[in-house]
């Protein structure tokens, strides 16, 4: 399964969890996987069916410009980060 990070933000929804294991080939499976577990989560990382502008996702050191559709392995590593703004 691959290893999803979830941001500090989202933490709430996951009871704390900062790293959870995940079945999927997409990142839009993993995050229906996720949706499955914690209820909601998807409508903070997705929005018009795609991921929201505020979030990126990193698949094994790469930032993703496939988004949803971005293939994950067993073994990947799948971070989500928010976007950092300022001045």
């Amino acid at each position: 399964m691959a290893r999803v990070w979830i941001p500090a933000l989202l933490r709430g929804m996951t009871g704390g969890q900062s790293e959870i294991e995940v079945a999927g080939e997409t990142v839009g499976a993993l995050i229906d996987q996720l949706e499955a577990r914690y209820p909601g989560i998807r409508e903070r990382l997705v929005e018009a069916g795609r991921l929201r502008p505020n979030i990126a996702v990193v698949v094994d050191g790469t930032r993703s410009r496939q988004g949803l559709r971005q293939p994950v392995s067993e073994q990947s590593e799948v971070h989500f980060v928010p976007a950092i703004s300022g001045g």
